[in-house]
């Protein structure tokens, strides 16, 4: 059993293009799921390390709570019915203790049972047997909402640098009168408007991370498709203008299935 929990990591490119090789190297959300079904188990680890997530398992509340502690997931699956444990009891051990994103997948589909679940702390209720992209648009769903428990998107807006009209970050200085981005020596980067206004989502929300979904609607007003990679072509563009490297970025992280954080150091430069 010790040898089927071992992580593994997704080595396919999985719709990534060239420009985007890099993001194999970003952030990989954890995804714990507890069952007891061996077979379920293996189909879900295949299918999750292939999305692109760090996949863990156990098949009971000790080993559960294991991981909790010792791994940190960003995303728990938690079947209800184990042979050792209550799934109900275990959500609750877990409520108690974190905040981690959970959804249930259980057999069980009875209105009330849902219920319960929801209201005992659960972010979502799927029952078994479900079909796989389901469950991947699912889990994104939960992430975007609860991923490190950011702060609610809508809070860039009374960020103190939200007011700025120049904000200087890593060498850069972003001109928000003017919009225009200067290097280190005073010249100008020549970006496009929707990127100029991507990027300044980002910055004047610095280390929190923002759904693809919102960014589009800053700089794409109009009905978002989940499937378009406006905002990842955009990101590309940026960081290969300011020099931020794809495979390893310093400013403007990729987390994956979710949207973007700005990692630098930002500050009012009025």
């Amino acid at each position: 059993m010790e040898k089927f929990c071992f992580i593994l990591v997704a080595k396919g490119l999985f719709f990534i293009s060239i420009d985007y090789l890099g993001e194999l190297f970003l952030h990989k959300a954890k995804i714990l799921t507890v069952d007891d079904d061996i077979n379920l188990q293996t189909l879900l680890r295949s299918h999750l390390e292939q999305e692109g997530y760090r996949y863990l398992c156990a098949v009971n509340g000790k080993e559960l709570m294991q991981n909790l502690y010792n791994e940190h997931p960003d995303i728990i699956l938690l079947d209800l019915t184990l042979p050792q444990d209550d799934g109900l009891a275990l959500l609750a051990q877990i409520r108690s203790k974190s905040k981690v994103a959970l959804i249930i997948i259980s057999g069980r589909d009875e209105a009330v049972d849902r219920i319960i679940g929801l209201e005992m702390g659960a972010d979502d209720y799927l029952t078994k047997p479900f079909e796989l992209r389901e469950l991947s648009a699912r889990i994104k769903a939960v992430l975007r909402r609860t991923v490190h428990d950011s702060p609610i998107e809508g809070d860039a807006a009374v960020s103190p640098l939200a007011k700025a009209n120049r904000i200087a970050f890593n060498g850069w200085v972003l001109d928000r009168l003017q919009y225009q981005l200067f290097d280190d020596q005073g010249q100008t980067v020549q970006l496009t408007s929707g990127e100029f206004k991507l990027l300044e989502a980002l910055v004047i929300a610095p280390h929190r991370v923002l759904s693809r979904e919102h960014l589009f609607t800053l700089t794409h007003p109009g009905d978002y498709d989940a499937f378009d990679r406006a905002i990842d072509i955009q990101i590309g563009r940026i960081r290969k203008k300011m020099k931020d490297d794809s495979h390893d970025p310093v400013l403007l992280k990729t987390i994956r299935g979710v949207g973007y954080l700005f990692a630098g150091d930002a500050k009012s430069a009025d």
